[in-house]
């Protein structure tokens, strides 16, 4: 669905289950600190609307979005949270560094998820200016930070509900 379409942050209706027990740690990238702040405000904000204990929540910045994955594998190695939500933003600039920063942050946050069997959510635009940046965090298509959050929330709440049947997958 193309996102000039509508609001992509609206989640009415959705079952997005309950963060109370539920831990996070957010890793943003300080660079285009703009943008990347209000997305981190609106994924710590999202985790709280929907449950989340203020202390259940720790938050990193790294300098860049190339950064985020080892930020990202530092937070996960303390075991101490249960998804971790990666921020960022990439936009187009004259160069191929655009293209090489969104390919290593994609796959990198792809191989955690893998080496560590738990989510880590990939909250970072790749855009082409900065009004469409300015569009994604808070504008006309939402914030790109609530959706991560929600994404995060309801990808443990997906786990958790393996681990509750034990092996049984409820159809």
């Amino acid at each position: 669905m193309a996102s000039e379409l509508k609001n992509l942050s609206a989640f009415e209706g959705s079952d997005v289950p309950n963060a109370a027990d539920m831990k996070f740690g957010i890793v943003w990238a300080e660079w285009n600190h703009a943008i990347t702040s209000g997305l981190m405000k609106g994924a710590h904000d999202t985790l709280l609307k929907h449950g989340a204990k203020p202390e259940n929540i720790v938050t990193k910045t790294v300098p860049g979005a190339f950064e985020l994955t080892l930020g990202a594998q530092y937070m996960a190695e303390l075991g101490q949270v249960d998804a971790i939500i990666c921020i960022g933003c990439v936009i187009q600039g004259d160069t191929k560094h655009f293209d090489f920063i969104c390919d290593a942050v994609a796959k990198g946050i792809t191989n955690l998820n893998l080496k560590y069997n738990k989510p880590f959510i990939f909250g970072v635009l790749t855009v082409n200016t900065q009004e469409q940046a300015e569009d994604r965090t808070g504008g006309k298509h939402g914030n790109k930070g609530d959706e991560a959050a929600v994404t995060a929330i309801k990808m443990l709440g997906l786990k958790n509900s393996f681990e509750l049947g034990k092996g049984k997958i409820g159809f």
